[in-house]
């Protein structure tokens, strides 16, 4: 629920288009608050694959259409113009969002022809590795029913919730050995190829001081930014970082 006001958002949003406009190694998606998605989109006459700077939703209903009062179906979103959607966000699964309510929310968003990015994470760890059986269920649940033709247009976020609002992130050497399972997981599915090629990002404590080795180390393809991404100024100064990063790997 940030920003808190209409001129807050579309100033990020202005900012930040600015800004990401000049990076050659990063594709940023900004995901404001439904009620602010027709201000944040694109000014122009349609969306381009050349675009560097793309829209998002931070979620999605389950309901295709109908009489669901409150609710925001993805057809709703790709016509203003939203290319992304955050799927399965652990404040969401928090509220009830179970496996099979976030794989129904991914083919909405894949037939709808938008982008689903598909938040995965263990609650807690132990030293026996039990955490590393229950991210693998969540994943396989989470993607039932998914065509392998989709297995190229979905992008992961791996959220360790026990991470989250930490006052550190993951080691990036764990994010590295985390990443490698969930593309194993991924390709388990849907063939080696699709395992490689898929997106992982990273969400969790990402901040300025620790962005660079999460990139360059945990070698994950990008980052689901929180708290610093209601702070402009860190913001900014994080998409300078990952495009260095991408850089020199």
């Amino acid at each position: 629920m940030n920003p808190s006001t209409l001129d807050e958002a579309k100033k990020f949003a202005r900012k930040i288009r600015r800004a990401g406009a000049r990076l050659s190694s990063v594709e940023t998606v900004i995901c404001p608050p439904f009620v602010f998605l027709s201000a944040c989109a694109l000014r122009n006459s349609g969306r381009k694959k050349s675009d560097k700077v793309r829209l998002g939703a931070q979620g999605l209903s389950f309901h295709k259409d109908g009489s669901h009062t409150g609710e925001v179906g993805a057809y709703m979103l790709s016509d203003i113009g939203v290319d992304y959607v955050i799927v399965g966000h652990s404040e969401q699964r928090l509220k009830g969002d179970t496996d099979d309510i976030v794989s129904q929310k991914l083919v909405n968003v894949l037939e709808s022809g938008m982008t689903p990015i598909l938040c995965v994470g263990e609650n807690s760890r132990d030293e026996g590795g039990a955490y590393l059986e229950v991210l693998k269920e969540q994943i396989k649940n989470s993607l039932f029913g998914i065509a392998k033709r989709h297995s190229r247009d979905i992008v992961l976020a791996y959220e360790p919730v026990w991470a989250i609002g930490a006052k550190e992130a993951m080691r990036p050497e764990q994010i590295y050995e985390m990443s490698l399972f969930i593309k194993k997981v991924f390709a388990d599915m849907f063939g080696a190829d699709s395992g490689m090629k898929v997106r992982v990002l990273y969400g969790g404590s990402v901040n300025t001081r620790n962005a660079f080795d999460i990139i360059t180390v945990g070698k994950v393809d990008g980052l689901l930014v929180g708290r610093d991404s209601v702070n402009i100024s860190d913001f900014l100064e994080l998409l300078k970082i990952v495009d260095t990063a991408h850089k020199t790997i």
